[in-house]
């Protein structure tokens, strides 16, 4: 069975449609001001963050921690993780 997961969070979930109907803790808008979205990658022993190159043993640890390459400015948002 796969599992699905919120790419602001790492929230892991057995099906999207229960993924994305759920509020988002980490979502952009503020917490829970959006609901969560789908983390189109696969499921990996590592993730990485897109900005900064920093490896995580898990999506929910990723972003969970402040970036210092984020586009917004260093330590102006939290990791996000690559494709």
């Amino acid at each position: 069975m796969a599992n699905f997961y919120c790419k602001h969070c790492g929230y892991k979930s057995t099906s999207a449609i229960s993924l994305t109907s759920g509020t988002c803790l980490r979502h952009p808008a503020g917490a829970n001001k959006g609901k969560h979205t789908l983390y189109e990658g696969s499921e990996k022993s590592k993730y990485t963050c897109k900005n900064c190159g920093r490896d995580f043993s898990t999506l929910a640890s990723l972003t969970s921690g402040l970036c210092f390459r984020h586009p917004d400015g260093a330590n102006k948002g939290k990791h996000q993780p690559a494709l």
